[in-house]
């Protein structure tokens, strides 16, 4: 995976593609929603007053909680938390947690939506690491992410 200047949304880890197929949906909604709570306060410190991203992954969780799923909700959370993400303008780790809670919430309709949330979340600590340093912040981010998703599995069997 490379750094900060050429780090790509579209990377894909086999490992990770491996071991989100062989987890329950409701089991990559949780871990989608921890992956993101690490890198939100980006966008939470940076914009105080707009909790798009933040009502994004509490929809989330109260599916996760109820099993209640009414995709107006989903959508209407994981349109708004990326709507959030585009009036940032520029390319910043904030605008990328805002995109990571979007596709976050979007797990509960579709759960590979869990594997987008998690490279945002790569990408806002790639933006919001001194370049020199982004390819170590962002295996070490990526182990993190591999090593909760099987504790969480592990946790649920």
């Amino acid at each position: 995976m490379k750094g900060k200047l050429n780090f790509s949304l579209a990377y894909k880890d086999e490992l990770f593609v491996e071991l989100v197929s062989k987890t329950d949906h409701k089991t990559l909604a949780t871990w989608a929603i921890d992956c993101v709570d690490r890198v939100l306060p980006y966008f939470e410190e940076k914009y105080p007053e707009d909790h798009r991203p933040r009502h994004a992954l509490e929809a989330c969780q109260a599916w996760i909680d109820t099993g209640a799923f009414k995709m107006a909700v989903i959508r209407k959370a994981s349109l708004s938390s990326h709507a959030a993400a585009r009036e940032v303008g520029e390319d910043n780790a904030a605008r990328s947690a805002a995109h990571a809670a979007g596709q976050a919430v979007a797990t509960a309709h579709v759960p590979t939506h869990s594997i987008a949330a998690a490279n945002y979340v790569l990408q806002a600590i790639s933006r919001a690491t001194n370049s020199t340093d982004a390819d170590a912040a962002i295996a070490k981010e990526r182990e993190w992410q591999y090593q909760h998703l099987l504790q969480l599995q592990e946790n649920n069997k």
